[in-house]
């Protein structure tokens, strides 16, 4: 499918606030993809596709969460926030008929992160904190970072997301805690073998 079917899709799926974030997602994707050589075809696939179910009724999100065999863990259960992700990259392997598991990992990675994730997965979960219309606080370091490293840029945003979360207390899921100790960990031999 191109890119002009993508966003028919998604047009009839989100209001415009929505669509507009992930046609900016998008956007941003492949300007990340294209700084670090990653392919800007499958980062503007992912980037439009990553929130597609993110407003389909949490009923019906779960269906497709069960259709696509995915058993939800004890901190996803009670944090649907998190469905979107998950939701949606069934959908677009199920329904859609992307075969492309590095997108698919993408779409359902952007919300947690994990280890090991590949350059399309810190894409889009970078370009979905640093889309054009995001006004958060801090956005503009984000936007910095992003430029100069993803792993930078994804350490901060993990420590923002367990502020947030631990101040509202609220659970951390355990992908994000992985996500992040595997990157302060990577960080931390480079800076060893450095030294030595």
């Amino acid at each position: 499918m191109n890119r002009s079917g993508y966003k028919e899709i998604i047009r009839e799926m989100m209001g415009d606030f929505r669509y507009t974030h992930s046609l900016n997602v998008a956007d941003e994707a492949v300007r990340l993809a294209e700084l670090y050589g990653c392919d800007p075809d499958k980062a503007y696939v992912a980037g439009i596709l990553h929130d597609i179910t993110k407003e389909v009724s949490k009923d019906e999100q779960l269906q497709i969460i069960r259709e696509g065999g995915i058993i939800l863990d004890d901190v996803q259960k009670k944090a649907p926030k998190l469905w979107h992700a998950i939701s949606g990259s069934v959908y677009v392997r199920t329904r859609l008929g992307v075969n492309d598991p590095d997108i698919i990992n993408a779409i359902r990675y952007h919300t947690t992160g994990r280890a090991g994730m590949s350059l399309l997965e810190k894409i889009i979960y970078i370009a979905d904190y640093t889309s054009a219309e995001r006004d958060y606080p801090d956005a503009d370091i984000m936007r910095e970072r992003s430029n100069i490293s993803l792993e930078s840029a994804m350490i901060f945003s993990y420590q923002f997301t367990f502020k947030k979360l631990s101040s509202l207390e609220a659970a951390i899921h355990p992908d994000e805690l992985y996500g992040y100790n595997d990157l302060v960990l990577e960080r931390t031999e480079s800076i060893s073998h450095d030294i030595i």
